[in-house]
């Protein structure tokens, strides 16, 4: 059983190793602003387009399921309250933590990975560059920044499509569809809609990281590489969404 153990214990205590040293460097120099910005291109305005599809569809049968649901009880007005509240606090964080988490928790892995594997990491060790400084906190801070932006795009554009759904589909007008989504909102929904990607970033940029410098066995090795990161990622925005949520239940 402890042999089972060993494994993963390790594997978690390298990885708080990585996030250690990673957040000490993030007020160390030099800090490679260009590679920052390289990088929220990439996570951000690459990830723009399939967040705002996902975030759209998901508003959409977000409406179309409660709308059944409260046209039992002659509450279809309040369509735009239970769209609100669900797609602030837990849908539009969680599915655009998956998608970022799919392709650039992904992306992440096997690009540090094939420079691992050739052995350019080892050759940025040896010209007296520190790897996690120029490879691994330029992606945190990055995907840091750009995760609660899309995040807060996802979910405009999910009241959007729930949006057309309540005015075309239900009967409501759209001041009636508006007043009840905001009114609804309190502080507690907004900083949890908020701080929930935030969270999400520095776990979904630090895994692939972690497993991008920790690959080893060629091409087969980079794709393992990334099929954990991806995995494992996605597995703990479901856990730190607990986390979270049980945090914020308890302060109400």
């Amino acid at each position: 059983m402890l042999d089972y153990l060993k494994s993963p214990v390790q594997t978690f205590q390298d990885f708080l190793v990585l996030t250690g040293r990673s957040v000490r460097n993030l007020t160390r120099p030099p800090i490679y602003w260009r590679d920052v910005l390289m990088q929220m291109d990439s996570i951000g305005v690459g990830s723009l387009p399939i967040v705002a599809l996902i975030g759209a569809f998901s508003g959409i049968v977000m409406t179309l399921q409660m709308s059944r649901a409260l046209s039992t009880y002659g509450a279809t007005s309040q369509t735009g309250q239970v769209v609100s509240i669900s797609i602030i606090r837990e849908l539009g964080p969680v599915l655009t933590a998956l998608l970022v988490a799919g392709r650039n928790a992904s992306g992440i892995a096997s690009e540090l990975g094939s420079m691992k594997v050739t052995e350019q990491i080892d050759a940025m060790r040896a010209l007296g560059t520190d790897p996690i400084q120029k490879l691994v906190v330029p992606r945190l801070m990055a995907t840091a920044f750009m995760q609660p932006l899309l995040t807060a795009i996802a979910d405009f554009v999910g009241l959007i499509g729930g949006l057309l759904i309540a005015v075309s589909v239900i009967g409501n007008t759209a001041n009636q569809y508006w007043t009840s989504a905001i009114d609804v909102l309190e502080l507690n929904d907004m900083v949890q809609g908020l701080l929930k990607p935030f969270v999400f970033a520095i776990v979904i940029s630090l895994v692939g990281c972690f497993y991008g410098m920790r690959t080893s066995g060629g091409t087969q090795g980079v794709g393992l590489a990334t099929t954990k990161a991806v995995v494992v990622a996605s597995v703990w925005v479901f856990v730190l969404d607990v986390l979270v949520t049980q945090i914020f239940v308890s302060l109400q």
